[in-house]
């Protein structure tokens, strides 16, 4: 019965890991990692490496982009172009409460735009690294 009840707890586990992996919503895929391992904190100072979620009714779409923080929020957000070069989306920007967009463990609130976009901001270089595994005991081979 215990046997059955750790395998049932496998499949459950590799299913919801596989279809974690397949799914294309990079925005689910960075708040996952953010989840598990943090951020550092964001500073005042342009951020080059950064990626921008834009919301569509088929799932989010990144691209890459550039951020401006003065006084600990973003003031100017720009995505980048296939040139290697910056266009910014736009002057204006709020959240959902028309308030200034916050900064939580390395993600954005949703951002508005005056033109209707719909984005969230991901500092993945502020992502935390990956805590380190113990490793694994080797056993003589004539045990």
């Amino acid at each position: 019965m215990k046997i059955k009840s750790i395998l049932t707890s496998f499949v459950l586990l590799t299913v919801s890991t596989f279809s974690f992996s397949q799914t294309n919503d990079c925005l689910k895929k960075m708040e996952y990692l953010f989840s598990k391992r943090g951020s550092y904190p964001i500073e005042n100072g342009i951020h080059y490496h950064v990626i921008l979620s834009y919301n569509k009714p088929a799932g989010n779409v990144c691209y890459n982009g550039k951020v401006i923080i003065e006084n600990g929020v973003i003031t100017k957000i720009y995505t980048e172009l296939e040139d290697g070069t910056f266009e910014e989306i736009t002057k204006k920007f709020t959240n959902q409460k028309n308030e200034v967009p916050k900064i939580e463990n390395g993600i954005s609130e949703l951002i508005i735009t005056e033109n209707g976009l719909k984005i969230h901001v991901i500092f993945v270089e502020k992502l935390k690294p990956k805590a380190k595994a113990y490793k694994e005991a080797e056993l003589p081979e004539d045990i």
